[in-house]
């Protein structure tokens, strides 16, 4: 078993959860963790969204691209 070397925010987050004593406070921590981590997922498809200049057409005609690659 190789020993790994844990990052700054790995360290918070394992104090972080040492405070969490009940089931409902660790479920909280999880709920805000998730909200965090939704909120900059959908920041970021919405920069892709305009960068692209995607609308419901072109996700509807990428849908029916079948390209595949050779088989080697």
């Amino acid at each position: 078993m190789v020993a790994t070397q844990l990052n700054p925010t790995q360290l918070y987050l394992l104090q972080l959860f040492s405070f969490s004593q009940t089931k409902e406070s660790q479920l909280d921590l999880q709920n805000v963790l998730q909200s965090y981590y939704r909120a900059k997922v959908a920041k970021r498809a919405d920069e892709l969204w305009d960068k692209l200049d995607l609308d419901q057409q072109k996700l509807d005609e990428m849908c029916s691209i079948h390209e595949r690659l050779p088989y080697q």
